[in-house]
C-alpha cells in the first residue's frame, strides 16, 4: 500500500496482491456481516445510517491508519468512551471534544503512537547495551 512501485521492483505482483487483499476484506465484511444479522435476528436500514457511518470513520482515526490494530484500538476506545460518557446530560459535546483532543494528541492514532513508542524504547534498550 505504502509503495506500490518498491513492491513491484522487488518482484511481487502488486495488483494480485492488491486484488487479493480486497477479496479477503470482502469475505471478512461478509462474514461480519452474517454474524451480525445472525446474533440480531434482523437488520433494519437505520444500521447504515450517516451516524453510524461517522462512527466507523471515527474508530479508524482514532486507532490510527497506518497500523493493522488501529481499527480494532479505535473500535474499543470509542465504545468505552460512549459507554462512560452517555450517562451525562451534554455527552454528545464531552465526546466530540475527547475525540478532537485524542486526535490532535495522537495524529498517528492511539495505536500508532504506541507502536512508535515500543519502537522508539527498543532503539534506546539496544543503544543502552
Amino acid at each position: 500500500r505504502d509503495s506500490a512501485l518498491r513492491s513491484a521492483s522487488i518482484g511481487i505482483n502488486v495488483s494480485r496482491q492488491q486484488w487479493l487483499a480486497f477479496a479477503f476484506s470482502g469475505f471478512m465484511a461478509g462474514i461480519a456481516g452474517g454474524l451480525f444479522v445472525f446474533s440480531k435476528g434482523s437488520v433494519f436500514p437505520d444500521e447504515m445510517a450517516i451516524p453510524r457511518s461517522f462512527d466507523a470513520l471515527i474508530m479508524v482515526l482514532l486507532g490510527g491508519v497506518k497500523t493493522l490494530w488501529g481499527p480494532a484500538t479505535g473500535a474499543s476506545v470509542f465504545t468505552w468512551l460512549h459507554d462512560e460518557i452517555s450517562r451525562f446530560e451534554y455527552w454528545r459535546l464531552l465526546l466530540g471534544t475527547l475525540i478532537i483532543a485524542l486526535v490532535l494528541a495522537f495524529p498517528q492514532g492511539i495505536a500508532g503512537f504506541v507502536q512508535n513508542l515500543w519502537k522508539r524504547t527498543q532503539t534506546t534498550g539496544a543503544n543502552d547495551a
